[in-house]
């Protein structure tokens, strides 16, 4: 699940298929395919690539690590693509959907990794046992992927509502430290400084206004335009420094398992039950692309879809955890290049990923989001992480709040953001609950699915 996919798609009981020019598979003039996959590509470059430079800024890894990190994502983004749009086999969805780094996993990827390096563990011990861990409990959407249907039964809207809440909250602090200039910042000084916060301001405002506007394209493009904006200006004032761009190599060849790989048992429950929510927030970005490039949203040829496209989020983040790259899920924000383009054909998802490959190939692209001053950055997640949270309110509003309900709810967010503001209440538990229990995310949606199964009363 990415920051900006549930906002920028609609529920899918309110998208209307679009008057298509070219179909699922038709094949759109070359010239035209390029251009259009270009608009593709910038609608989810930033959810791509932020939460790996997120990632990098909070551990304070060295800037060509997060480099690598980001050009490893956009390589494996791209693998991924071309998997869910070609197909192999029952993987994919054969639908122009794009896989992209998913954001509900980086407070638990943070956590975890924090916690090995605290207790004195290096950073590639860290990074290769949070690898180990994804690629392990990747295996969750591969064994959920022929149980589509009995899964929804158990993940309803109540407990997706307040998931996908969790996330926005939980990472909103994230976000506010990036604003005030993030955690080097904090350590020279520079906090909350009046750059910092203007740079920001700029960012935020140029994002609330492109997104307000009543062309689509502006909407699309606003989140990309505001981080260029804020970048330039950032430059200007002297605040981005190129300088190790460099000693940076001119080509990245992929270079498996670059970390080693770890493994930490008391984590895999906590990843696998995000893995789960991930592949059922997929199930209504696939949903959505059906029914906008005009293919069905029921019976058979549905069903063999969405068992697809979840099969290829799990084979997917399977791949980005051997390249070193974060879990992968189906992003939804392409949907509006979709509705604006009229342009469903899947051929331009695999020009979409060999773009994605094409990028993440040379480490100057890593290297230049990474020298991204933290306040640019804030500016845009803080947005992000926000409507994350709305979008869980309104899947919230759909269902019926009653007294059950509102004592799930309750309980789910006092726990999850209890742990998220005061992480050390669990401090005195054996390792295995510790390390369950570190993650917000985690905690409030476990303890949701829990109290939503066993509580008298209808399920909501």
């Amino acid at each position: 699940m990415d920051a900006t996919t549930l906002t920028d798609t609609p529920p899918v009981a309110s998208l209307e298929p679009v008057d298509l020019i070219y179909g699922l598979n038709d094949k759109p003039p070359l010239r035209l395919s390029i251009f259009v996959a270009l608009q593709h590509v910038l609608a989810v470059f930033v959810g791509i690539v932020t939460p790996p430079a997120l990632i990098a800024r909070i551990l304070d890894l060295p800037s060509a690590d997060g480099a690598f990190l980001v050009s490893m994502a956009l390589l494996a983004s791209g693998l991924g693509t071309i998997l869910q749009t070609k197909q192999l086999g029952l993987v994919g969805s054969g639908l122009l959907s794009i896989q992209g780094t998913s954001f509900v996993f980086v407070a638990p990827i943070v956590s975890l990794a924090g916690a090995i390096m605290a207790e004195g563990g290096s950073r590639e011990h860290a990074l290769g046992a949070v690898f180990g861990v994804c690629l392990v409990t990747a295996f969750v959407p591969l064994v959920l992927g022929p149980f589509i249907r009995s899964a929804s039964r158990i993940i309803t809207p109540l407990v997706m509502g307040i998931v996908v809440t969790l996330i926005g909250l939980t990472l909103v602090s994230v976000g506010i430290t990036s604003v005030g200039g993030g955690f080097e910042a904090k350590h020279d000084g520079t906090f909350a400084s009046a750059a910092n916060l203007g740079l920001a301001s700029l960012v935020i405002a140029v994002i609330v206004v492109m997104s307000s506007s009543r062309r689509e394209w502006l909407r699309i493009l606003s989140v990309v335009t505001g981080l260029a904006v804020g970048y330039v200006v950032a430059g200007l004032a002297g605040k981005v420094s190129l300088a190790e761009l460099k000693a940076l190599p001119w080509f990245a060849a992929p270079t498996p398992f670059h970390y080693g790989l770890g493994f930490r048992a008391t984590a895999l429950i906590p990843f696998a039950f995000l893995y789960l929510m991930t592949a059922i927030e997929s199930i209504g970005d696939i949903t959505a692309t059906s029914l906008l490039t005009g293919e069905p949203i029921a019976g058979p040829l549905y069903l063999s879809r969405l068992r697809g496209g979840v099969l290829a989020d799990g084979v997917s983040s399977m791949l980005a955890a051997v390249l070193n790259s974060f879990p992968s899920t189906t992003f939804a924000q392409n949907n509006g290049v979709i509705q604006l383009t009229g342009i469903g054909s899947r051929h331009i998802g695999l020009l979409v990923g060999f773009m994605l490959i094409v990028l993440g190939l040379f480490p100057i692209v890593g290297g230049v989001v990474q020298a991204m001053p933290a306040a640019v950055l804030g500016g845009a997640t803080i947005i992000m992480f926000g409507t994350v949270a709305v979008a869980g309110v309104r899947i919230l509003a759909t269902t019926t709040l009653d007294r059950r309900a509102c004592t799930v709810a309750a309980v789910s967010f006092g726990l999850g953001l209890g742990v998220t503001f005061e992480p050390g209440i669990g401090s005195t538990l054996p390792p295995l609950l510790k390390d369950m229990f570190a993650s917000g995310i985690a905690t409030g949606g476990m303890c949701a699915l829990l109290l939503n199964s066993v509580l008298p009363g209808k399920r909501r």
